[in-house]
Order: C-alpha cells, then structure tokens, then sequence
C-alpha cells in the first residue's frame, strides 16, 4: 500500500479510505485546497510526501485541477486521484491537469483500494524513471531562470537566496550564473570578489574543457559556486548568446542547479538562457507597471514557445496597501501567482553586507518564510525526497 493523503473528504467517505488503506492515511483537515503545493505539503506532520493524492468532492473542482497540474509539473512522483462524479467535461479537464484516475463518491472500499493500489504502482514506476541523480552518474542539471521585463523588481535578490537555499539541500551542486552582461551585481550581493567572470569563463581554455570550467568558477563560502558578472558593460557586451547556450550546457553536465540571473527585458543573453532553462521564475513587482509588463513578456514567450513546463510565477515588494491584491495580479496576467514576496526591510542591510537572508540564519522574517518556500518548488520534492513505498502483499480473496 502506498503512502496516502486525502483532503476534501466528508466524514463517511473518510472512513471507507482509512478501511481500504488499512488506516494507513493521512487525512487533511477540512479548508481550502492549497494552489501551491509546497503549501499543502506543510499541512503533513512528517514532512514526507505522498505516494497518492486523494482528493474528494469537498474541494472545488478548479482548485482540484489547479493543484494537479502544478503537482504534475513540480512533483510528477506524485499520483492524484479525484473523487468525483464523472462526466465527458470533467474526465477531459482532469487528463489535462494531469490526475490519473476519476473515482465515484459512492465507492466502495474494495473499489477505493484498487484505485489507491493502481495509483501507487503509477507512482512507484514514476519515481523509478525520475529517480535523483546518484552521485557517481552525471548530472543533467536543472536550468532555472529567472526574468523580469523590468528593472529594480529583485531579481538578484531572488536568485542568490534561491541558490544559497538550493547549495543547503544539495551541497557542492549548484551554481550561480550573472547574465546581467553589463551591470551584473551577483558577485557584490554574494559579498565575492572573483578572480574571473563572465567574458573568462564563456572564452578560452574554460569554454573548451569542463575540468578547466570549474576552475573559473567563484566559490561562496556556503558551498555555492558563482559565474559573476563582467568588470564593465563593455567586457559584458562581447558575450553572446551562443556563449550563454555552451556556457549552461557545460554547467547542466556538472551541477544539479544551474540558478540563471539575468537582465531586465528579453536580450539576446537572456532567450539563450530561456531556451536552455527547464525551470523559468517570473518575476513581478506588485505594481502596475510591473505586472503589464509581465503579462506583455508572458505573451510574447507563449508567441515564441519559451516558457518550459516548470513555470513559476513569484509576485516581489508585496503590501497589502499598495492597492493591488494578489487576485488583481493574477487577473491581469492570467495565471495564477505562485509565491508572493512581501515587502521586507531586512532586503536592503541583507544585500548591502553582501549576506543573502537564507544565509543569515534569521528564521522568522517573513521573507525568509517565502524564500524558502520558493526553493522548495525545486528541492522538496519527491525527485529529491522520495515517499516510502511500502508494498503489502494480500492473499487474493
């Protein structure tokens, strides 16, 4: 049997899960149905996440399928189950968020444990095909991207603590690239002063030979390695776009994380990193400028075919009396936010000292809370924490 969650269940259909699960289940407290999955991973006591995702008839349908597809993208080991009542409509809109199977309210216990046992085996031979990168294969790393059309929304903030929170769950893997060729500041937020960058480490015997790459690169006292930007806008400007794809090829082949930091707007440096990235963060202010633009830079990579399955949407400066709520937000660009950022004043001391906040050990800001959930859209899952799957032989009846 595998490891089971269930949410939006009543009281009966509860208890005809706990029978066919032989108790085995966790059962999530009655509420809404988080959007984010890093969200309802919290609500579990252990931290271990699921084999199998039930989900009941109390949960709102477009909730149900807003959760499963970002499940499907971010944790594809995990397999989720709708009960509901089954039509043409909703079996097309379930395949289409990725939900394996479709079970009637009014099943019966036998019927509830074939559906949980085909739903674990689908998870198991997933995570089978999608298990960790071992230490002795070679890496085919994660590309994550982070842009912005504009200016001044964080990105730089972003990327360093997204990186220092990723080198904590995956020491000695992950780098940090500055794709802001001209006025790249990767190397001072990280407190760095760095003996090559950019323009060195895309030329020369480093482009050539990935044993001399690694020696280019700028190593954070955390274990992070760092390509930090060009000394001036004119050394930044000899980097091409070809020279980003080699460069993050190189770089997927030898760490797990490759954390992108790039410019405002879409330069040619940045569509290499977009074309090369399995993850991208979108990056928005909770302004309006802001959010137009990322709606604009949203349709315009949707009209090129650039925006990769792992997509994520992160709102910056959030404050509740700027007048735009995150609803608004997710109105005008027409997808749903996925973690929101509130306004800190921890950011500018944080970036100043050169000491990212996920590297100062403060627990309880706010921002520090955010962050981290942020990087557990990357780290917390089951590619990288895999469920038990515990199978329990029965004699067939």
């Amino acid at each position: 049997m595998s490891r089971v969650v269930l949410a939006g269940a009543e009281e009966d259909l509860a208890l005809r899960v706990k029978q066919a699960t032989d108790g085995d289940v966790h059962v999530l407290p009655p509420g809404r149905l988080p959007g984010d999955p890093s969200r309802l991973f919290e609500q579990l006591p252990d931290g271990e996440l699921p084999d199998v995702l039930l989900v009941g008839p109390l949960a709102p349908p477009d909730q149900v399928l807003t959760l499963a597809a970002r499940l499907d993208v971010q944790s594809p080991g995990i397999t989720v189950v709708l009960i509901a009542e089954a039509s043409p409509q909703m079996w097309q809109a379930a395949m289409r968020s990725g939900i394996r199977d479709l079970l009637s309210p009014s099943a019966d216990v036998l019927s509830i444990r074939e559906a949980v046992d085909r739903a674990g085996q689908a998870a198991a031979g997933r995570r089978r095909v999608l298990r960790p990168v071992s230490e002795t294969d070679r890496y085919t790393g994660r590309v994550i991207t982070i842009a912005s059309p504009k200016g001044g929304v964080g990105k730089t903030t972003v990327s360093t603590n997204l990186a220092i929170g990723l080198t904590a769950a995956a020491p000695q893997s992950t780098v940090l690239v500055d794709l802001d060729v001209q006025f790249g500041d990767v190397g001072s937020a990280l407190g760095l002063t760095p003996e090559y960058t950019l323009p060195d480490v895309v030329r020369g015997p480093a482009s050539e030979d990935t044993m001399v790459l690694k020696t280019f690169l700028t190593q954070h006292p955390s274990g992070l390695y760092a390509v930090c930007g060009a000394e001036s806008p004119a050394a930044g400007d000899t980097v091409t776009g070809d020279d980003v794809g080699r460069l993050l090829a190189s770089l997927a082949r030898e760490f797990r994380y490759v954390v992108v930091d790039t410019a405002p707007g879409l330069s040619e440096q940045t569509l290499a990193a977009l074309d090369r990235a399995s993850d991208v963060i979108m990056l928005t202010s909770m302004d309006v400028p802001g959010v137009r633009g990322l709606r604009k830079e949203l349709d315009v990579l949707r009209e090129l075919c650039m925006i990769p399955a792992g997509r994520h949407v992160v709102m910056n400066f959030a404050d509740a009396k700027g007048g735009l709520s995150v609803r608004d937000v997710e109105l005008a660009i027409g997808t749903g936010v996925d973690v929101v950022l509130p306004r800190s004043t921890s950011v500018p001391t944080s970036t100043n000292q050169g000491v990212p906040l996920l590297a100062n050990g403060r627990k309880r800001d706010p921002m520090v809370k955010e962050l981290r959930r942020l990087v557990s859209r990357f780290a917390a899952t089951p590619l990288m924490r895999p469920g038990r799957y515990r199978a329990k032989h029965r004699a067939s009846s």
